[in-house]
């Protein structure tokens, strides 16, 4: 019977609204999508049953909007999730909130109930889009199939053009089932929506100059600049001026590692020598980032002696945070190639001395660790051994709480593109997801996966969707039995009271026997000649997921470290222990 609904419906040039949403996501070069069926989406799962789009079935929604995420950050594609209403919907929230802060083109397709039913509180319905507004950068609710396609059409262009970001299309269940003609917009007139990518010639010129003359410049540079896929135009501009970078956790690997002018990663847990540029510049360059408060610490001792220079494609991110003397709007990579082009025909100043200083604290003071005492594994000596076994042809993914941290500094990237983070909302429970996404979009790439055993427990599920569906990912767990992160500041701030951060997981779970009971194969390792043996039988595996367990030592700390809501100033490169600044080298 259904068949021949359908057969008549084709016959009648109709569709239903089911049907033109999946022509629709096929029109916007859409190939797959990740998901969980319910109620209010069901009359959508039907032809996509028949359609070529690969669907991943995730075993939670905010699985499959991290995931999403991540084959969007692996791809450059606009990353596609779907859930039913209610609660499929609000299990969106996370990662729709996450891609926002985070810049990540996305966009989530919701059931809702029938349009007669919307605000009766009926079941399974949640006002998806009143709750998404503020962390979208649009949202659509649909209750004529008609409009569909020009939905899909727009949605996709707000998602990723300007600064990307997610974009949410509510269609209710009526909408889905009734019939309409498929008929695809030849454009679409947004008159509100038309962000600048083009500097202003003006603000370029101004820029330029304070540049030329600057003594003790300095670029911060931005996940924005990832996003533009501008890593040679960086390369460009610091080449011609001969200016030291700092990179911020989401931008680590668009400027190379082995450099002697990347200084590493400004903020709370920084380097000593970015932060300590950052405060003595006279002139700060930022490229594609927010100013966000891990970033600078208190915000009226920030970069105090700095004419900031701050270009972003997103004009109200421009003097939110930090005031900007030079403001400029527009696209990060047509920026860099016009003020390199600019400065290649501006005579500047002599910077040895500043470049020499900064580079000195490099060396000075570089990022390192202390050895347990326990015998227990050094987390950051194995995130080290992780990163120089797998290469940098890896996509690293993290999840968030010290085993990021360690991995943003012990990893080394000389290649844009290959690390995937939660940065604005800090996201547990992101790694597994993500990567599953990332080696979605990326089958030719080894994707890893660094994160911590509190991290892992909240998305480890999504193993058996790796495992169900050949998606052969690697996870390495830092399992150092807490809560890492909050057991720091715990040691630091709360005189060492370990209130509810003791995870128990050197007892329970026995992750190698959870990740065999997932599909996928679980190693442990509790020595260094463990690490070694571990990696290698990792790297010998790829038809189905690994979990690599590493017991580590628990009050290893995340060091330097500025505490929140203090001045840079006062960065720590241990406890009690602040770096001896020479001003006398400036």
């Amino acid at each position: 019977m259904a068949d021949q609904e359908r057969t008549s419906q084709q016959g009648s040039g109709m569709m239903t609204g089911a049907q033109i949403l999946l022509e629709s996501l096929q029109k916007v070069g859409v190939d797959t999508v990740f998901g969980l069926p319910g109620g209010a989406v069901l009359p959508l799962y039907d032809p996509l049953f028949d359609s070529p789009i690969r669907h991943v079935l995730v075993r939670h929604e905010q699985a499959g909007g991290h995931a999403a995420e991540g084959y969007a950050l692996a791809t450059g594609k606009v990353g596609v999730c779907i859930a039913t209403s209610g609660p499929g919907a609000t299990n969106l929230v996370t990662p729709i909130g996450d891609a926002y802060l985070d810049s990540v083109p996305m966009v989530a397709i919701t059931g809702q109930v029938n349009s007669a039913f919307i605000g009766t509180d009926a079941f399974q319905e949640a006002d998806i889009r009143g709750i998404t507004t503020p962390i979208t950068k649009h949202n659509f609710l649909i209750t004529n199939a008609a409009d569909i396609p020009a939905a899909i059409k727009t949605a996709f262009h707000i998602a990723s053009t300007g600064r990307p970001g997610p974009v949410l299309v509510d269609v209710s269940k009526d909408a889905m089932t009734a019939l309409a003609k498929f008929v695809w917009p030849d454009k679409i007139v947004l008159p509100g929506y038309k962000p600048t990518t083009n500097p202003h010639a003006r603000q370029l010129a101004q820029a330029a100059k304070a540049i030329a003359k600057a003594e003790r410049p300095l670029l911060l540079v931005g996940g924005g600049v990832v996003r533009a896929r501008a890593a040679h135009e960086l390369a460009e501009f610091v080449k011609v001026t001969g200016i030291p970078v700092t990179t911020t956790l989401p931008a680590r690997g668009v400027f190379p590692e082995d450099s002697d002018l990347n200084l590493g990663m400004p903020g709370m847990h920084g380097t000593v020598a970015a932060v300590g540029a950052i405060q003595r510049a006279d002139v700060l360059i930022a490229i594609g980032t927010r100013f966000d408060d891990r970033v600078t610490g208190l915000v009226s001792s920030f970069a105090p002696h700095a004419t900031v220079i701050h270009a972003d494609i997103d004009p109200a991110e421009i003097g939110k945070n930090v005031p900007a003397a030079v403001p400029i709007v527009g696209d990060a990579r047509k920026v860099l190639a016009e003020l390199t082009s600019h400065l290649k025909e501006t005579k500047q100043v002599d910077r040895s001395t500043w470049t020499d200083y900064v580079t000195g604290l490099e060396h000075r003071y570089p990022v390192g660790w202390e050895e347990p005492t326990t015998g227990k594994l050094s987390p950051q000596h194995v995130i080290k051994r992780i990163g120089e076994h797998f290469g940098d042809d890896t996509i690293f993914v993290t999840g968030v709480g010290q085993h990021q941290m360690w991995a943003a500094h012990f990893l080394r990237f000389e290649k844009p593109g290959k690390w995937l983070s939660s940065g604005g909302a800090g996201t547990m429970g992101y790694c597994v997801p993500a990567a599953m996404g990332a080696k979605v979009g990326r089958p030719d790439k080894v994707v890893v996966g660094i994160d911590g055993d509190g991290s892992f427990q909240m998305t480890n599920q999504e193993l058996t969707t790796c495992a169900v569906n050949h998606i052969p990912i690697k996870i390495a767990i830092i399992n150092n039995n807490t809560l890492g992160m909050v057991r720091q500041w715990q040691s630091l701030f709360y005189e060492h009271r370990y209130s509810n951060t003791d995870l128990h997981s050197d007892q329970l779970p026995n992750f190698p026997m959870l990740a065999e009971a997932m599909g996928a194969v679980g190693l442990r390792a509790t020595t260094p000649d463990e690490v070694t043996e571990v990696l290698k039988k990792a790297s010998e595996v790829n038809d189905r997921p690994v979990v690599m367990e590493f017991v580590c030592e628990k009050d290893a700390m995340v060091w330097p470290m500025v505490a929140a809501g203090v001045s840079n100033d006062e960065i720590k490169i241990a406890r009690d222990m602040a770096p001896e600044w020479d001003e006398e080298e400036l």
